[in-house]
């Protein structure tokens, strides 16, 4: 059944409703029961229909797995006392605003292998430095949000890489994995989207870039009040990790307790990359835990018994981001059940001419990826479009046209993904850095579109030379 411009109505609601009562829940709620409406089916049997379908499967549990086990991770940290003893490592050079800024966008940088992990890590680790300078969570979560995609996005071997190499294979005469990574390699250049994001964080982190927008007003009110959130904020992040504290006596070792977690998760998730050709991240976070596990309690950190009721606790603070990223799931399901990329794509593929189609596909990605919150799922319905029509301007010559076309529909649904709250990595952001999510969204929100319309410019420029 053809639905027309109703299937938008799920992610509109949704969204509108998450601006209008700052409850991202609620919203993503309202609008999937909206979608459900729309079917015709009766609300209680289509909700639990689209529960099942939507969450019964391998990806959800894989995202759902990584948060669990991150919780965990950040609770034993807490238990611990490594991040109170980084941060105190930090405080001993007397890092003011913009250093502790630096040092969260190189930290993003550097963890360039999963857009999940990046946000989780770098927000856990810098929030009690940001606050004690006086940064605004909304900067903090900002930070996070705007390097972890970005650069996966710029390194060709990263799984966003890897994922759109497998798109590209059958797609005019790119016929094997050698020949589609070789066009990944070749699109970087044309990622307008992922460069400018990474430089903006830096120009802005070392003040290079004045902020501006609701980002100036969050940082004025944290700078001269001492306030990081807002006093009508709801922090994404639970208080259960607030109340986990190290036992009398315990002693911290950086390296052993700080530093060694994250090295196991990069070394599993690069060493399965390079060796088994997949990069195990939930593996990765699995191997960390029980490394805790195994090493808090030879330091005596504490009995078995009670780091086990750590780890629940740590499970309990991520159970927000979790609800909302089900349903999520449960919206993108229903949109994808109203064919609504198929009516964007139907409504605009008329537009593309040969001058046009860079910004174009970047400008339809962004549309499709901030209604759907989704990157990866915009890649796999609008590369094999997008490409292929590219391969019809070109006759089949893999040239210019191809990269740029590639790099646009990166750069587009790693854009729209960040402007939208139904993102799963918009909302891991919020969470590391314990910001409240429409927060974050509204004062990420022009930063991110002025690194889209820069790079809307630049596609066009390109699109002029080619034409």
């Amino acid at each position: 059944m053809d639905y027309g411009i109703l299937s938008l109505a799920p992610a509109l609601v949704a969204l509108v409703l998450a601006f209008l009562t700052r409850d991202a829940l609620f919203s993503i709620l309202i609008g999937v029961l909206v979608g459900i409406l729309v079917t015709g089916q009766n609300l209680l049997l289509g909700f639990s229909s689209i529960i099942q379908s939507a969450l019964g499967n391998a990806d959800f549990i894989w995202v759902i797995g990584i948060e669990v086990f991150i919780g965990m991770m950040v609770a034993l940290f807490q238990k611990s006392g490594a991040i109170e003893a980084f941060a105190n490592a930090i405080a001993k050079f007397n890092i003011k605003a913009r250093g502790a800024q630096v040092i969260a966008w190189l930290l993003g940088i550097f963890i360039f292998f999963s857009d999940y992990f990046s946000p989780l890590y770098v927000g856990t680790v810098m929030r009690g430095i940001t606050d004690k300078a006086r940064v605004a969570r909304e900067k903090l979560a900002y930070i996070c949000d705007s390097t972890s995609a970005p650069i996966c996005t710029l390194i060709p071997f990263s799984a966003w890489g890897i994922y759109m190499a497998g798109l590209l294979i059958g797609l005019g005469p790119i016929i094997d994995n050698d020949m589609a990574m070789e066009a990944v390699i070749r699109m970087v250049p044309f990622n307008f989207y992922g460069l400018a994001s990474i430089l903006m964080v830096g120009l802005i982190t070392t003040g290079i870039l004045k902020d501006f927008g609701p980002m100036k007003k969050a940082e004025t009110r944290a700078r001269e009040e001492g306030k990081v959130v807002s006093d009508t904020a709801k922090p994404l992040l639970s208080n259960e990790l607030d109340k986990i504290k190290p036992n009398d006596g315990v002693k911290s070792n950086l390296f052993l307790n700080f530093f060694a977690p994250a090295i196991i998760i990069i070394s599993v998730t690069l060493g399965t990359y390079i060796f088994m050709g997949s990069a195990k991240t939930l593996e990765a976070f699995i191997a960390a835990v029980a490394y805790q596990f195994v090493v808090m309690i030879i330091q005596k950190m504490g009995t078995l018994s009670e780091l086990v009721d750590t780890a629940v606790e740590g499970i309990k603070s991520v159970m927000s981001a979790m609800l909302i990223l089900a349903l999520a799931y449960c919206l993108n399901a229903i949109s994808k059940e109203l064919g609504t990329a198929q009516f964007v794509i139907s409504a605009t593929e008329s537009w593309m001419t040969p001058m046009f189609l860079l910004p174009l596909t970047f400008l339809l990605c962004a549309f499709i990826s901030f209604f759907t919150g989704t990157s990866w799922g915009t890649y796999a319905i609008m590369t094999p479009i997008c490409v292929g029509l590219a391969f019809q301007l070109t006759g089949g010559a893999v040239n210019t046209v191809i990269y740029g076309t590639v790099a646009a529909v990166m750069g587009g649904g790693c854009f729209g993904d960040h402007c939208s709250p139904l993102s799963d990595t918009t909302i891991l952001s919020s969470l590391a850095s314990g910001s409240d999510h429409i927060d974050h969204v509204k004062t990420q929100l022009p930063y991110a579109m002025t690194a889209a319309a820069i790079s809307v410019v630049g596609y066009l420029l390109v699109g002029i030379t080619i034409a």
